[in-house]
């Protein structure tokens, strides 16, 4: 299906400047979709003719339009229409047996950029009475907005947190003073919540809210919101009961006529987010204590290896050192993630730095890396972390006994990833990692990763260690 994005570069022959103003009003047009029981319609100007580039529906009616049309060319007569109206830049009104349609420009920076369609059924049931009048009031206000280029608000908080109120979750219009002219059955319940307790009508709504004791946190904002004077969002507490509020304020040629206060109560929402945080807390100490654990180990392990004097125990002790403190590093870069994959390639430098600086050899050892790992699974960068460990230090220790050069190329093409591993050093021939070492690196390679490897003698002297293995992580980083 076409999106906005794609019609726009696609079809348009807008700037970015004025593609972005677009994206902007129907991020914030359910609101006139709301007030206006009304379907919406943006309409674009293209080679082809007008297309509609957006569309949307309201939850205050039934919906005119039970199927999409973004994307679709209008019928030339349509398009007629909609051309006049982006000509002229004036409020055009089409009708048939069912819908009544307005045509409203839309203005940018004093251009006509877009047509707005307005469609309205003619028969739709809209009682009580004083909630279409007073709705009336606010989507003629905001549909001349959009003809001056006032709405949307630049700058304004749309999608600002989860919770952000909507015209169903409670609606207070208020005058240029701050005194409420009508509050919606489902406003009048999230202030009484809150502890307003006499009817909101002919009271100014600022003073209600912030004289309630015990109200916080109090947002310097809060005033600004409740007055109607700034396009911002704000929430208060109090006795356990979270309300947000967004003001919208009514505009005609910069001065203000009142503003729309929306509401929520968003209690339920704010305390999951509080619940979750916690867990979130307790897992990240969990891991820091098993890192810190990881790490105790490490150094026994080293502090032992330190007492134990030459020969196999004291090497034995330094590489199962060097084993926990690489499942040590990679455990710290998974624990900084919530997702289940991580990209290894940040994983894997350290690592490589560490088994280079702990390995035993006197002499220097240069270790390049090209490539990417790609994403990996958090079960599978563990043992891929560990391979790499005991093949790098092996290399080290066996190919390079008088330093040298160590190369290190990964490739990833989907699920298939490509290592090798080469020294320009003497020449291991046939001498694979011994003993546990050996164990380690074929059991996972074999059972954890699903590949193969292979130890090489390398053109010109040295050896290379290949490895093919199934990746299932994911190639691309998440936008």
């Amino acid at each position: 299906m076409s999106t906005l994005s794609r019609i726009l570069s696609r079809d348009s022959h807008l700037n970015a400047r004025q593609r972005e103003w677009l994206h902007h009003l129907i991020g914030e047009w359910q609101i006139i979709a709301d007030v206006t029981f009304s379907d919406l319609a943006l309409y674009i100007r293209t080679e082809s003719g007008a297309m509609t580039a957006a569309q949307a529906r309201p939850a205050t009616a039934a919906t005119v339009h039970q199927f999409d049309f973004v994307g679709e060319l209008m019928s030339a007569e349509e398009g007629a229409l909609i051309r006049q109206a982006a000509r002229s830049g004036q409020l055009l009104y089409a009708h048939d047996d069912d819908v009544d349609v307005r045509l409203v420009p839309v203005r940018f920076e004093g251009d006509v950029i877009a047509v707005l369609g307005v469609i309205t059924a003619k028969f739709v049931d809209r009682v009580p009475m004083v909630l279409l009048a007073n709705y009336e009031t606010i989507a003629e206000a905001l549909v001349n907005m959009v003809m001056t280029g006032e709405f949307p608000f630049d700058g304004s908080p749309s999608g600002y947190r989860h919770g952000t109120p909507r015209v169903t979750d409670g609606l207070i219009h208020i005058d240029t003073e701050g005194v409420v002219i009508y509050s919606s059955p489902n406003a009048n319940s999230n202030l009484r919540r809150l502890g307003v307790e006499k009817p909101l009508q002919g009271a100014m709504l600022a003073q209600e809210v912030i004289e309630l004791d015990g109200v916080t946190p109090v947002d310097e904002a809060l005033p600004l919101v409740l007055m109607g004077r700034a396009a911002w969002m704000t929430e208060i507490e109090r006795n356990d009961v979270v309300i947000s509020f967004r003001a919208v304020p009514l505009l005609e040629h910069g001065e203000r006529h009142g503003a729309l206060v929306l509401c929520r109560d968003i209690t339920e929402l704010r305390r999951q987010e509080r619940v979750l945080m916690s867990k979130d807390s307790t897992i990240r100490e969990i891991n820091h204590r098993v890192k810190n654990n990881l790490q105790t180990v490490s150094a026994l392990l080293r502090m032992q290896s330190r007492r134990a004097g030459e020969g196999m125990t004291r090497a034995a002790l330094e590489t199962a050192q060097r084993r926990v403190a690489t499942i040590a590093v990679v455990h710290e870069k998974l624990s900084q993630t919530i997702d289940e994959v991580v990209d290894f390639d940040q994983v894997f430098v350290p690592v490589m730095r560490m088994v280079r600086d702990v390995s035993v050899t006197e002499e220097p050892v240069v270790t390049t890396f090209e490539g990417t790992f790609g994403r990996v699974r958090a079960e599978e960068a563990t043992a891929l972390g560990v391979v790499m460990n005991e093949i790098i230090s092996n290399a080290i220790e066996h190919g390079l006994p008088k330093g040298g050069r160590l190369d290190i190329r990964a490739n990833r093409d989907g699920n298939h990833l490509h290592i090798e591993v080469a020294d320009d050093g003497e020449g291991m021939g046939d001498h694979h990692p011994s003993g546990l070492g050996t164990q380690i690196v074929r059991t996972m390679v074999v059972s954890e990763l699903r590949g193969k490897i292979e130890w090489c003698p390398r053109e010109g002297g040295g050896t290379v260690v290949v490895l093919d293995l199934n990746i299932r992580g994911q190639v691309q980083l998440p936008s």
